[in-house]
Protein backbone atom coordinates (compact mmCIF):
# COMPACT_ATOMS: atom_id res chain seq x y z
CA UNK A 1 0.00 0.00 0.00
CA UNK A 2 1.26 3.17 -0.75
CA UNK A 3 1.96 5.63 1.99
CA UNK A 4 0.60 9.43 1.88
CA UNK A 5 1.86 12.01 3.47
CA UNK A 6 -0.25 14.85 4.84
CA UNK A 7 0.59 18.13 5.71
CA UNK A 8 -0.74 20.04 8.90
CA UNK A 9 -3.20 21.64 6.94
CA UNK A 10 -4.61 18.85 5.22
CA UNK A 11 -4.93 17.48 8.72
CA UNK A 12 -6.37 20.39 10.76
CA UNK A 13 -9.23 20.04 7.70
CA UNK A 14 -9.65 16.53 8.28
CA UNK A 15 -10.32 17.03 12.05
CA UNK A 16 -12.71 20.07 11.58
CA UNK A 17 -14.75 18.06 9.49
CA UNK A 18 -14.94 15.40 12.49
CA UNK A 19 -15.56 18.46 14.54
CA UNK A 20 -18.59 19.38 12.18
CA UNK A 21 -20.01 15.85 12.59
CA UNK A 22 -18.83 13.70 10.28
CA UNK A 23 -18.26 10.19 11.54
CA UNK A 24 -14.87 8.72 12.02
CA UNK A 25 -15.18 5.53 9.71
CA UNK A 26 -16.78 7.86 6.97
CA UNK A 27 -13.09 10.37 7.14
CA UNK A 28 -10.44 7.33 7.88
CA UNK A 29 -11.81 5.67 4.75
CA UNK A 30 -11.81 8.80 2.52
CA UNK A 31 -8.56 9.80 4.05
CA UNK A 32 -7.19 6.43 3.62
CA UNK A 33 -5.28 6.58 7.05
CA UNK A 34 -5.98 3.42 9.73
CA UNK A 35 -8.36 4.46 12.88
CA UNK A 36 -4.76 4.84 14.80
CA UNK A 37 -3.30 7.97 12.65
CA UNK A 38 -6.85 9.34 12.59
CA UNK A 39 -6.59 9.38 16.97
CA UNK A 40 -2.75 10.34 16.99
CA UNK A 41 -3.43 13.34 14.65
CA UNK A 42 -6.64 14.52 16.88
CA UNK A 43 -4.09 13.83 19.87
CA UNK A 44 -1.25 16.26 18.55
CA UNK A 45 -3.64 18.71 15.88
CA UNK A 46 -6.89 18.30 17.83
CA UNK A 47 -8.22 21.96 18.47
CA UNK A 48 -5.72 23.82 16.16
CA UNK A 49 -6.19 25.87 13.28
CA UNK A 50 -3.53 25.97 10.47
CA UNK A 51 -1.45 29.13 11.75
CA UNK A 52 -0.98 26.91 15.08
CA UNK A 53 0.58 24.20 13.69
CA UNK A 54 2.78 26.25 11.33
CA UNK A 55 4.28 27.56 15.02
CA UNK A 56 4.36 24.60 16.07
CA UNK A 57 6.35 23.25 13.27
CA UNK A 58 8.78 25.80 13.36
CA UNK A 59 9.15 25.54 17.17
CA UNK A 60 10.09 22.28 16.71
CA UNK A 61 12.68 23.43 14.14
CA UNK A 62 14.10 26.14 16.75
CA UNK A 63 14.15 23.20 19.49
CA UNK A 64 15.81 20.15 17.33
CA UNK A 65 18.37 23.28 16.71
CA UNK A 66 19.14 24.67 20.20
CA UNK A 67 19.25 20.67 21.08
CA UNK A 68 22.13 20.52 18.72
CA UNK A 69 23.95 23.67 19.41
CA UNK A 70 23.47 22.40 23.49
CA UNK A 71 25.58 18.52 22.32
CA UNK A 72 28.01 20.48 20.77
CA UNK A 73 28.82 22.94 23.34
CA UNK A 74 28.82 20.12 25.83
CA UNK A 75 31.38 17.90 23.83
CA UNK A 76 33.36 21.20 22.86
CA UNK A 77 34.01 21.85 26.83
CA UNK A 78 34.54 17.93 27.82
CA UNK A 79 37.14 18.06 25.06
CA UNK A 80 38.92 20.96 26.79
CA UNK A 81 38.45 20.08 30.11
CA UNK A 82 40.26 16.64 29.35
CA UNK A 83 43.31 18.50 26.98
CA UNK A 84 43.39 21.07 30.22
CA UNK A 85 43.49 18.14 32.67
CA UNK A 86 46.85 16.34 31.50
CA UNK A 87 49.75 17.17 33.17
CA UNK A 88 52.76 17.86 30.25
Amino acid sequence: MKRKRYSEEQIIGILKQHEAGTPVKDLIRQAGVTEQTFYRWKSKFGGMEVSDAKKLRQLEEENRQLKTLVADLTLDNKILKDVNSKKW
